[in-house]
């Protein structure tokens, strides 16, 4: 009872304060024999006081370490924890925008002429022989510009059996069926060809030129195979088929839709 006293407050001194008084009293009460009456309190504390019994000194002295005792860190009343903040919740990093896509290189210049160009490509033999036998290397060479619609050597193939013997024999029906294929003064583009219905060829009669669904057709008779092959003086159009001279006074004409 005493232990549960021990507490270093003001109102558990004052408790205890009474405590050893009330022991005291009654130590010197059992020592008297009788418990005085209100008359006699007076005389008999100042009696107390005289003589106390060795019995009465260590009840104080227990009572008064008692009270002194500090609590022990078991009885002593428990704190209250602070409260716990939250986690500061993180917001999700913005994801960062996707780069745009990177445009295409634009094709090197070309630094080669148009028969060069044809050359190189390993394709026209038969082409390159002919303008050759017709004379008209040197034109081809010049500053142009021109748009030639170069068949292959397969094209070539196609053409009906001894038919391109008679052609290398006779140099003007060679060189008129040649020029028949060329445009002069301008290169072309596959994306003109739609606002380009029809070219002058430098053989004099027009090429009749159609694009749909991404398909460029020459006289509806020639397909283009590869389109826009730069060349320095002009542009080269590779032909599936080498076109047909018109007949004298009628000019190409595109076959109805």
């Amino acid at each position: 009872m005493l232990l549960a006293w021990g507490t270093d407050t003001p109102v558990a001194r004052k408790g205890c304060a009474q405590w050893v008084f009330l022991l005291g009293y009654f130590a010197y009460k059992r020592r008297a024999g009788g418990v005085p009456s209100v008359r006699r309190q007076h005389d008999e504390s100042t009696i107390m006081k005289k003589s106390m019994s060795p019995l009465f000194t260590a009840v104080v002295a227990f009572a008064l370490a008692a009270c002194a005792a500090k609590p022990s860190p078991d009885t002593a009343p428990p704190t209250e924890a602070p409260p716990t903040e939250p986690a500061p919740v993180e917001a999700a990093p913005t994801p960062e925008p996707a780069p745009a896509p990177a445009e295409p290189p634009a094709p090197p210049a070309p630094t080669k002429d148009v028969l060069d160009t044809a050359a190189e490509a390993g394709k026209f033999a038969t082409l390159l022989s002919a303008i050759d036998a017709a004379g008209l290397k040197d034109t081809l060479k010049g500053p142009g510009p021109f748009t030639v619609f170069a068949p292959t050597d397969e094209a070539f193939a196609k053409l009906p059996k001894g038919e391109l013997d008679k052609l290398l024999k006779n140099k003007k029906k060679l060189s008129e069926l040649l020029s028949y294929h060329v445009v002069s003064g301008a290169a072309v583009k596959a994306a003109d060809i739609g606002a380009t219905p029809t070219a002058k060829s430098v053989a004099g009669p027009e090429l009749a030129l159609t694009a749909a669904d991404g398909t460029v057709k020459i006289n509806d008779s020639a397909t283009v195979v590869q389109a826009d092959i730069a060349a320095t003086n002009g542009v080269i159009h590779v032909i599936d088929t080498v076109l047909s001279l018109p007949k004298p006074g009628k000019a190409a004409k595109k076959k109805a839709d």
